[in-house]
């Protein structure tokens, strides 16, 4: 192969593990099915050791297990208990949602990279989450959360379908990158700035 295309793989596939690991902060089950189902349906290919999360059982359970954590983080106070366990669980998510995608890089870089950049990334993600769900809490009595958890949710999905992108459309994910992070910062500004006046 190409070393060119090599070194460009690699790269683009350590931005698209950031970017999946980044999601596992908002939702941590979403960005392991879109991987899982891209996976099976063959628009990515995952580095050694984890062609598992292809398989049509990985593909069901992940599907599952996103819906159930997507309409936990609607029923009130759950959403606090899964906050209890979704920042070791979104840090460990992280790591192997990036491991599974970064490829064309030795062993030892891959895992350094997934614990590093993507385990931070997730912690980064999801930290600023809780607390901006303990804030909607105080100030609107849990009324706001909804607003939280769909906006999460989104990002989620968002973060993670642009990061798979990320293989096909290289030049085109750091504009969506954007577009969603500021959609993001928008919503969360406006919520707090309603949530200030109420």
């Amino acid at each position: 192969m190409n070393p060119d295309s090599t070194f460009l793989t690699a790269a683009l596939s350590v931005v698209a593990g950031i970017g999946l690991a980044a999601a596992c902060g908002f939702r941590v089950f979403v960005p392991l099915f879109v991987v899982a189902a891209a996976t099976k349906a063959g628009l990515v290919s995952v580095s050694e050791g984890f062609a598992w999360i292809g398989s049509t059982p990985a593909v069901v359970c992940f599907a599952l297990a996103s819906g159930l954590e997507i309409l936990a983080y609607y029923v009130p106070w759950v959403d606090h208990a899964l906050d209890a366990i979704a920042t070791p669980a979104a840090v460990v998510a992280g790591v192997v949602v990036s491991a599974a995608v970064i490829v064309e890089v030795e062993p030892w870089l891959k895992w350094t990279l997934a614990a590093i950049a993507g385990g931070g990334a997730a912690a980064a993600v999801q930290i600023p989450s809780v607390i901006t769900r303990g804030v909607s809490t105080a100030t609107t009595g849990g009324l706001g959360n909804h607003l939280v958890a769909t906006t999460e949710a989104a990002a989620a999905a968002g973060f993670s379908l642009t990061s798979v992108l990320a293989f096909s459309l290289p030049f085109v994910v750091p504009v969506v990158v954007l577009a969603l992070v500021w959609i993001a910062y928008r919503r969360i500004r406006a919520r707090e700035g309603s949530a200030v006046a109420a």
